[in-house]
């Protein structure tokens, strides 16, 4: 339930629309449902203006059934991360809705189930070093959309041909947030963060390399030694998280 349902709900209370016992019945499993074997946090979209997110990678299909059973059952969107197109697929067998779409490359299955109010003061830019990078920056872009968020993708400009950024100093001068997303040695945050030096940057390491790249760790090393101050990293290959800090940065919180 977030801010608009409930002012909804309470209004519908005080002008005789909805029964006390009705609107009791709508908030008995707030702020927390309790389900066989997960706790979900129904209060969390009015606490901090985004809903609860679930990992589907770990789960089991028993536990994705009872979980997103559960939510559709109540009000908002609902995102679950890192599940694979085939089981997306075969969730929205058991579970469909009309609204529901998959992002195969990102591994994120949506259900949009209400409009994404825009929340954003600016654009997030997603920038990709290497088109191997793109499904990591794809989670971020799309995290950050359904995060209420204008985004603008650029792929492939990594630093092998830097020239190729170059070509988008419009947006380089007007983007908000940046979230830039690289493999091997890292090195596009610190360029980035070179040329927008004033405005925040969230360095995504990738697990894309040779050998010595230690599935991501040279990445991840080489974005928290950047000499570019102000980059701020997240953990290798976490799209998700660097898609909904640069949401919490970019957010309009309005008057005070």
């Amino acid at each position: 339930m977030n801010d608009v349902q409930l002012e909804r709900l309470l209004h519908d209370v005080a002008t005789g629309r909805l029964s006390t016992s009705s609107a009791l019945t709508t908030l008995r499993e707030f702020p927390v449902a309790e389900l066989e074997e997960a706790s979900l946090d129904t209060h969390r979209a009015l606490r901090i203006g985004f809903p609860e997110v679930v990992l589907a990678g770990p789960k089991t299909d028993a536990q994705l059934d009872e979980i997103v059973g559960h939510l559709l059952t109540l009000d908002g969107n609902i995102l679950l991360t890192r599940i694979e197109p085939d089981r997306a697929r075969a969730l929205l067998v058991r579970h469909p809705h009309p609204s529901a779409r998959i992002s195969e490359k990102g591994r994120l299955l949506i259900y949009e189930r209400e409009p994404v109010a825009v929340r954003g003061r600016g654009t997030i830019a997603v920038l990709s070093a290497g088109t191997s990078d793109s499904a990591v920056a794809e989670e971020a872009a799309v995290v950050a959309e359904f995060m209420g968020n204008h985004v603008q993708r650029v792929v492939d400009v990594g630093v092998a041909g830097i020239h190729r950024l170059l070509r988008h100093r419009d947006l380089l001068r007007d983007a908000a947030v940046f979230i830039v997303v690289a493999g091997m040695e890292g090195a596009l945050p610190s360029v980035v963060a070179g040329l927008v030096g004033d405005r925040p940057i969230i360095a995504v390491p990738t697990s894309v390399g040779y050998g010595a790249s230690f599935g991501g760790l040279a990445a991840l090393l080489g974005m928290l030694n950047s000499c570019a101050a102000g980059v701020t990293v997240v953990n290798i290959d976490n799209g998700f998280g660097a898609g909904y800090a640069a949401a919490l940065m970019n957010r309009d919180r309005g008057p005070r």
